[in-house]
């Protein structure tokens, strides 16, 4: 699809976008991550810990300048309760969320862009998860709405297992706005929706695109469907009607993964 210049009209008016995001991470691959990305600031180390993993991340850090600080797990738990840190917590700068004015330049200076668009999806774990598998499918970036959506916070984080640091992620102020224009850039806007009559295996994924999500509940709100190009369905058997938001953006993404040559 041949792509067309836009102008920066469609975000004219919107304030920059600042940090997001939550101080302190728990978990190895994503303590792991925010090292890799110069992201951390401090480390507690769970007191008796000496697995070759833990003794990997101790090493990473030291190589870094940074000095792991030993803690008992009740303390641990305390400084980061309701996580499974794994024996591990960080304290570290907010992954950097952007907005229009970033999302414009990626799309100029990326060939064929490739995005996923959540509408409302509301779950940190579900966030969380759909950032693992952009990140694991070579989605160059996550795009979604600043208000209805989850924040990431440290559960999404986790749960990203690196897809944080991985995959850009664009917060947005006005979600209709923001797909008129991909489609001004040439971009394909492929929605999901139960009732939709083309199967997702049947409809064409290669090339500039963005791939649409919907929320936990009602999936796709009206105006988003309008938005769109193309509704595609995910064919089921058996008595389920609906996946997991996360599950769903798997299949999605991978399929347009399979079609754009992944496999040589």
């Amino acid at each position: 699809m041949k792509r067309r210049s836009t102008s920066n009209s469609w975000r004219e008016g919107r304030a920059a976008e600042g940090d997001a995001g939550a101080d302190l991470i728990g978990g190895l691959h994503a303590v792991r991550s925010a090292l890799e990305g110069g992201r951390v600031e401090a480390l507690w180390i769970e007191k008796g810990r000496r697995d070759r993993r833990i003794q990997a991340l101790i090493q990473e850090a030291e190589a870094l300048g940074i000095v792991p600080r030993f803690l008992d797990k009740a303390s641990l738990e305390a400084r980061l309760p309701g996580i499974r840190h794994q024996g591990v917590i960080a304290r570290v700068r907010p992954v950097r969320e952007q907005g229009e004015a970033q999302l414009e330049a990626l799309i100029r200076e990326t060939d064929e862009p490739f995005l996923l668009v959540l509408d409302g999806v509301q779950d940190p774990h579900n966030l969380g998860a759909c950032l693992r598998t952009a990140c694991a499918a070579g989605v160059h970036g996550v795009i979604l709405p600043k208000r209805r959506s989850a924040a990431l916070t440290p559960a999404a984080i986790k749960v990203a297992s690196g897809g944080a640091e991985c995959v850009p992620l664009f917060r947005i102020t006005n979600l209709a706005r923001t797909l008129r224009f991909l489609k001004d850039a040439g971009i394909a806007v492929v929605g999901t929706a139960g009732e939709a009559h083309t199967c997702l295996f049947r409809a064409s994924l290669t090339g500039p695109l963005a791939l649409v999500m919907g929320g936990e509940e009602k999936g796709l709100r009206r105006l988003t469907r309008e938005h769109c190009d193309l509704l595609v369905r995910i064919p089921m058997e058996g008595g389920v009607e609906s996946l997991n938001i996360s599950v769903a953006a798997g299949i999605v993404l991978f399929e347009a993964l399979r079609q754009r040559g992944a496999c040589g």
